[in-house]
């Protein structure tokens, strides 16, 4: 893999050079937050039907988009899961997306007839998702720079790619709306609620089925408190400035501010202080697997 490459959109899990596997520079943390993000990813075909609901009436293009966009996610989650099973032989993406999505249910992924989204309209819906794929986007392009193995560098370099184009679809899809456009404080609002929720459920259960083995379930319950903090304190490792840097203009891109102006300048300092300063009051007993 030359560094730097850039890939194509549409690629399939063949083309990985899965022979270049090298386990002796696995990192156990490293491998953990690819378990968890494997199983997040995978579960894309709720998210799926969630928008076709919420755009039931936008017509066959934009859906068709959608579920090109669930097929990708899924993919990820799937290669991410190929590899976690080469790291660590004892782990199975299957078993785990059954624990996963079984434990894993927020209501508005429930059967309805509601087509209201939960962020209160399609255009608080596309802020959400941009916001989403602003993290991904950065994040496994963090995982990136911080493996040495090298089939994990391709797939974390594959799918940044494709998160950072599934931002330019959401966003495009915001545009286009008909709805009267959000005040700025609104959609500031709703770009901060979504970050917040990194915090939510999906990704502390994540973390709990990635390393919680189902027969120690019953001596380990889950505890989402603990679960969260853990999960946190891998992002954190995986996590750099710069990456925080970049997730912050995409944000504010989203929300109308200038990508490159003082407010996203100085909400990427704030976030990436507030990180630091949460990771400096944890103990060296609390410190990630």
């Amino acid at each position: 893999m030359a560094e730097g490459e850039v890939y194509r959109q549409g690629w399939t899990p063949d083309e990985i050079s899965w022979s270049a596997f090298d386990p002796s520079v696995v990192e156990s943390w490293l491998l953990v937050a690819v378990k968890a993000a494997a199983l997040v990813e995978y579960n894309a075909p709720d998210y799926v039907t969630y928008l076709k609901r919420v755009f039931h009436d936008a017509g066959p293009e934009l859906h068709a988009y959608i579920e090109d966009w669930g097929r990708e996610e899924s993919q990820h989650g799937k290669v991410l899961g190929r590899w976690a099973e080469m790291a660590d032989p004892g782990f199975n993406l299957e078993e785990a997306i059954a624990r996963f999505r079984k434990g894993y249910k927020p209501a508005h992924f429930g059967e309805s007839d509601n087509t209201m989204s939960v962020r209160g309209s399609r255009r608080g819906e596309m802020i959400a998702r941009c916001v989403v794929e602003s993290g991904t986007s950065s994040y496994y392009s963090a995982i990136k720079d911080a493996s040495k193995e090298p089939v994990l560098r391709e797939i974390a370099g594959r799918i940044a790619a494709d998160e950072f184009r599934h931002y330019k679809l959401f966003f495009e899809t915001f545009q286009k709306q008909d709805e009267p456009d959000l005040p700025f404080w609104r959609k500031l609002l709703i770009a901060a609620s979504r970050v917040t929720e990194s915090d939510d459920d999906e990704i502390s259960f994540a973390y709990y089925c990635a390393t919680v083995r189902p027969d120690e379930e019953a001596s380990k319950p889950y505890d989402r408190a603990y679960c969260s903090k853990r999960a946190f304190q891998i992002s954190l490792r995986v996590y750099r400035r710069q990456h925080i840097q970049k997730l912050t203009r995409m944000v504010a891109k989203a929300i109308g501010a200038d990508p490159n102006g003082s407010l996203a300048r100085l909400a990427g300092a704030l976030i990436w202080r507030m990180m630091r300063l949460r990771a400096g009051i944890l103990t060296t007993a609390e410190a990630p697997v």
